[in-house]
């Protein structure tokens, strides 16, 4: 293709003001212009356990830092939902999961695949633009196992190992959406299985039956494990994992996406980081898994390709309580930062979480950015990049937030508004100021716990200003009862329509 065509697209993609910028990179840049792309997933990590978002921070993190330094920083993004599938679920479809038969909590080991494999995800999208795409680390998205008794129901929860044929194939994995290579877990490193997955097989059968782990901080489910797996190994093992990916593909346009098994119960740093955080185990996994960022980027480094890949660095929710919140409090250190609540919960403690990006020459680094933003946008912001449109039937909860992430000047916000969604399904509406929530208590684990004596007491609906309360402290539904009619119409018209973004209705739900 000529050189002026491929400038003439670029220019069409990403806009005139990261031209400049394009050309002094053009030695190690494909001939688009299009870069790779690595997006990385904690698992639980808080927005207040990372010391660029919160300089109160106990936990230093040296290497996420440095990539905010080299990048920019939002400061009001948020996952899809304040659990692990949900938020999953959004980010490769660009979808709220509320909208498919997962309406509250999260999938286990065993259950079914949720996304069917005609419905376009990121990895389908950017494979059809050449990309060598991957997932490696954590699924969590429902697979097809091999049954030996195919009458039992497939989504019977973690007790379906007695019945599961590990010698046979997983259907329905991410193989089946758009992934070249995959590598993982099945679900999260407290549930059963314990078998590392590769391209729709166990990498190693189980050859024996784990016990259930007790203490909380290190708590697992008993399981069935693979001859290969020791629970302690994932993270490393995912690390080694992504920097071979990237080294064997730097001369190919590659999408790595890397959803981490950590900070996430069961906390189990190695040797080397014990100790070293000051603070908790937790905090010393914490250090781990910025560790596994700093391997990733020195790999990049190492194949010459940092100047043209993007970069994000992300978690699926906030901290989980059970890693140990009241003794990382009695030490001064406040993984949710000033915000209300943690993981599982509808407050802003729930869902609001760390998101660095860095694309250096383009995004413009050491700057912050107060736009909101949602992790289903990514597959929107990849459509922007590769220049390509989205199908009414994909990406209905997904905005293009590509002028955010570049530092150009727009006139209104991204995002006509953000809905969250709790564990017990709860969902709250975000626009500008104003966030409602449709449940009287948390929606979660915290106080006011959902059916709790406590929340049966409670107004049904919460309004809160984020401007002047970002700690959800005082209910102003009953002071403005006009933005309780506004945002709770505007989030029927969602629901009703099947989307939030502008397009023809979709059915509001999956059949």
């Amino acid at each position: 293709m000529p050189a002026h065509r491929d400038r003439r697209d670029f220019i069409k993609t990403v806009g005139v003001a990261a031209l400049t910028a394009v050309n002094a990179s053009a030695a190690e840049a494909p001939r688009d212009g299009l870069p790779n792309i690595v997006y990385i997933l904690a698992d639980d990590l808080g927005y207040g356990d990372v010391s660029c978002f919160n300089p109160e921070s106990r936990i230093r993190t040296p290497n996420l830092d440095r990539l905010a330094a080299q990048g920019r920083t939002f400061t009001d993004a948020h996952a899809g939902a304040a659990v692990c599938s949900p938020t999953r679920y959004g980010i490769l479809t660009g979808r709220y999961s509320w909208r498919t038969r997962m309406k509250s909590g999260v999938l286990w080991g065993y259950s079914r695949s949720l996304i069917p494999a005609n419905r376009m995800t990121v990895a389908s999208l950017l494979k059809r633009h050449n990309y060598q795409t991957a997932c490696i680390g954590k699924w969590h998205l429902g697979l097809d196992w091999t049954l030996r008794d195919k009458r039992v129901p497939a989504d019977t929860p973690a007790e379906l190992g007695d019945n599961v044929d590990f010698a046979g194939p997983i259907a329905g994995g991410p193989n089946s959406l758009g992934f070249d290579y995959f590598f993982g877990i099945s679900a999260s490193l407290d549930m059963a299985p314990y078998v590392y997955l590769q391209n729709g097989r166990v990498t190693a059968l189980p050859d024996r039956e784990t016990e259930q782990k007790v203490p909380q901080a290190q708590f697992w489910r008993k399981g069935p494990t693979g001859a290969d797996f020791r629970h302690e190994e994932v993270l490393p093992k995912l690390t080694e994992k992504a920097v071979g990916f990237i080294r064997q593909n730097a001369q190919r346009r590659f999408f790595l996406y890397l959803p981490l098994a950590a900070p996430h119960v069961p906390v189990l740093p190695l040797p080397p980081f014990r100790g070293k955080s000051g603070t908790t185990l937790y905090g010393d996994f914490v250090l781990q898994v910025d560790d596994t960022v700093r391997q990733v980027l020195d790999a990049l480094k190492e194949q010459g390709v940092e100047n043209n890949t993007l970069v994000v660095m992300t978690s699926d929710n906030g901290f989980a309580p059970p890693a140990g919140r009241d003794e990382l409090v009695k030490m001064g250190h406040f993984p949710s930062a000033q915000f209300r609540g943690s993981k599982a919960d509808i407050f802003e403690g729930g869902h609001r979480i760390p998101f660095i990006a860095r694309w250096p020459g383009h995004i413009p680094a050491n700057t912050s950015c107060p736009e909101t933003i949602c992790l289903t946008d990514l597959m929107a912001t990849c459509a922007g990049l590769v220049g390509e449109k989205l199908p009414p039937g994909a990406g209905e909860d997904s905005f293009n937030v590509l002028p955010a992430l570049l530092g150009q000047n727009y006139s209104a916000p991204l995002r006509e508004a953000t809905v969250h969604q709790s564990m017990d399904g709860s969902l709250a509406i975000r626009q500008g100021r104003w966030k409602l929530e449709m449940c009287p208590g948390s929606g979660g684990w915290s106080d006011p716990k959902p059916g709790g004596e406590e929340t049966k007491k409670l107004p049904p609906l919460q309004l809160y200003d984020l401007t002047n309360d970002p700690a959800e402290t005082r209910n102003l539904c009953d002071a403005h009862p006009e933005v309780v009619r506004k945002l709770r119409s505007l989030l029927e018209r969602y629901i009703r329509n099947g989307r939030s973004t502008p397009g023809p209705a979709q059915p509001a739900v999956d059949r």
